[in-house]
């Protein structure tokens, strides 16, 4: 089959490789859709993953080709979206149902081969069903989806509550709709860039601001998700929030980040609550998140194409890679469809 085998970061070949075996209670996926995440990025051309070489790629769905022994329930052709973490099922956290921080987990594109490729072999437990008619590519974006909705959730708002958004792309672009869908009157969004304020306000954003912008001091919300990783948009989360607010971070930075004195001094005088937010999944696997995004998704309430800037084929993977670490082009969601 053919696949995106990255042997360090930056050098990403286009090759045939080995079809992946079908083992016992596994069925074969044709990759339908995968999308680019925010940590392929840095993983690809910056830091590498935890093996090489591997096949990266895990926001993905696919068409069943095969099945394996001992699966029952499931048809050629089927469309399935795929969690893409391999809990071990034995540590404490995955035995309290805390799958997200599990101690012994494996990975689909970080530990084990993943999407960007023809076939992809997936154990029956990582199968998601989408429903009948629904778009590959919306399936495809589960897990982007899915992971803001987890962050909402460790502080959701009430109705009438104002919230916020730093850092607009996909997963960013999501938590404004859920901060809607759950009741928030007013999102704001803030970003480094006005193309995509322009897509946080597509998604439902009230108010926009560049992070250089004067944000006016009455302007505090009562729940941020911080989806950048950025020193910058870290501090000014913090200071944004109302008191007794809630700040989710889920951006993962690339260095060492400083918590200025006067964001320190506002969290603490103004009792505001950091929490930080990992992956998407719940109980039983792959949990709420994922089956109240997928219907979500199928039904029209959460909007997702307008987040696509490139759809490709597999064999410009490495080319567009190349355009991200040049910073040639704007791009939100990169979809290949291998």
């Amino acid at each position: 089959m053919r696949a995106a085998v990255m042997y360090s970061p930056g050098d990403i070949r286009l090759e045939d490789i080995a079809k992946p075996e079908l083992k016992p209670g596994h069925v074969m996926l044709r990759v339908a859709a995968v999308g680019v995440c925010g940590s392929d990025i840095p993983r690809m051309l910056i830091k590498g993953a935890h093996k090489v070489p591997i096949v990266c790629g895990h926001e993905f769905s696919g068409h069943i080709t095969e099945v394996g022994e001992g699966v029952e329930g499931y048809e050629v052709g089927e469309l399935m979206g795929v969690p893409p973490m391999l809990p071990c099922y034995k540590c404490d956290q995955c035995m309290t149902g805390n799958f997200s921080r599990c101690r012994d987990y494996d990975y689909f594109g970080s530990r084990r081969d993943g999407a960007y490729a023809e076939f992809v072999a997936v154990p029956v437990g990582n199968l998601l069903r989408a429903p009948e008619g629904m778009d590959p590519r919306a399936t495809a974006m589960i897990d982007p989806a899915s992971i803001a909705l987890h962050a909402i959730w460790k502080a959701p708002p009430t109705a009438g509550q104002r919230g916020a958004v730093i850092g607009c792309g996909p997963i960013g672009l999501f938590a404004i709709q859920w901060m809607k869908l759950m009741g928030c009157t007013e999102v704001i969004a803030i970003d480094i860039s006005e193309e995509k304020l322009a897509q946080a306000r597509e998604a439902g954003a009230d108010q926009t601001f560049l992070v250089t912008d004067q944000i006016p001091a009455n302007l505090k919300c009562d729940i941020i998700v911080e989806a950048a990783g950025h020193n910058s948009s870290i501090n000014v989360a913090a200071k944004l929030a109302a008191p007794g607010g809630h700040v989710v971070f889920i951006g993962i930075p690339v260095g060492d980040i400083t918590l200025e004195n006067k964001t320190f001094q506002h969290f603490l005088r103004q009792e505001v609550s950091l929490r930080g937010a990992w992956n998407s999944f719940g109980a039983p696997y792959p949990g709420k998140q994922w089956t109240v995004t997928l219907n979500s998704l199928a039904s029209g309430r959460l909007k997702w194409e307008f987040m696509i800037t490139h759809e490709l084929g597999l064999e410009a993977l490495p080319g567009m890679f190349e355009k991200i670490k040049n910073k040639s082009e704007f791009f939100s969601k990169i979809m290949f469809r291998p």
